[in-house]
């Protein structure tokens, strides 16, 4: 069976779970890592693989997973799509995918390749267990519930803020779908507490929640990688009202979404070109084996 090769691009905490997720997936194999200073400082537990700074270097690439800040993949999908390889992400700017996924879609059909956007755990597999408890009670209210835990892309973010050195962001839910954000930043010299707060509560990650602020020594002594989410549907199947779905998940934050790109690699061999989010591809698409063999095992 020939493998699936795969380029991981970045090699921060998604980008080493993803490379864990590939070496233990039987229809695999890394092709490379894309890092900013390439073979500079090369990983120990990097030694076997090449390392590169561009993914041109890389020979026969089939897909490309994007373990990169949300806010880069558009840029790196659209430099990658044009060579022939497909490229997976964890976007999660949940109110721009859409559009996200309109921009790319000329790419994937003028290249004959296939994109998956906004593949981690939500937005992504909790995506999948939204759409299914809304199909089963389809009249009725849906709630979000994420955490307590680190999420990586509102790090991410305070990170990119000037005067930051490093940060945590911990979401803490408050039920219904509303959330408190916890921000603990290490400041540079010179920074003010109140300007990074300040550029902090006006960036579109933050605007919509309760967001408090707090400046610390050194946010290593208080990381945590564990999250969580629970998901509960409240409605109606067919004219049967008070019907309650519930779906309930404790995990590492990073490892999960490296294990959704890989799955999700692997359902790019399988579409058409174009442009997914993952409530758009069979489910059994992410699995390794034979079809008939799953449906058997599964069904």
């Amino acid at each position: 069976m020939k493998k699936i090769r795969a380029a991981v691009v970045g090699y921060g905490n998604v980008g080493r779970f993803a490379i864990e997720a590939l070496e233990t997936s039987p229809d695999f194999e890394v092709a490379g890592v894309v890092r900013r200073n390439g073979a500079e400082n090369k990983p120990i537990e990097l030694s076997q693989y090449e390392v590169v700074k561009d993914i041109k270097e890389l020979k026969d690439v089939d897909v490309a997973i994007l373990a990169c800040p949300t806010r880069s993949c558009p840029d790196y999908a659209k430099q990658i799509l044009p060579l022939g390889i497909n490229t997976v992400d964890s976007f999660d700017i949940h109110t721009s995918i859409l559009d996200y996924r309109r921009e790319l879609m000329p790419f994937n059909k003028e290249t004959n390749t296939v994109s998956v956007i906004a593949a981690g755990w939500d937005p992504g597999s909790d995506s999948i267990v939204r759409t299914l408890m809304q199909s089963l009670a389809p009249k009725g209210l849906s709630y979000t519930n994420f955490g307590p835990g680190m999420s990586m892309g509102h790090s991410v973010c305070v990170r990119s803020k000037k005067g930051v050195k490093n940060a945590l962001s911990v979401t803490i839910p408050l039920g219904e779908g509303i959330h408190r954000r916890m921000v603990y930043v290490e400041l540079e010299d010179g920074a003010t507490l109140e300007q990074v707060t300040a550029d902090i509560k006006a960036d579109p990650y933050f605007a919509s929640d309760e967001t408090h602020v707090f400046a610390v020594d050194s946010v290593d002594a208080v990381r945590d990688m564990g999250h969580g989410v629970n998901l509960v549907r409240k409605g109606v199947s067919g004219k049967t009202v008070n019907q309650r779905l519930e779906f309930n998940m404790s995990i590492n934050n990073p490892a999960l979404t490296g294990q959704v790109l890989v799955n999700v690699a692997r359902a790019t061999m399988r579409l058409q070109p174009g442009c997914y989010t993952l409530v758009e591809i069979p489910v059994i698409d992410m699995l390794p084996g034979d079809r008939e063999e799953l449906i058997k095992h599964l069904v």
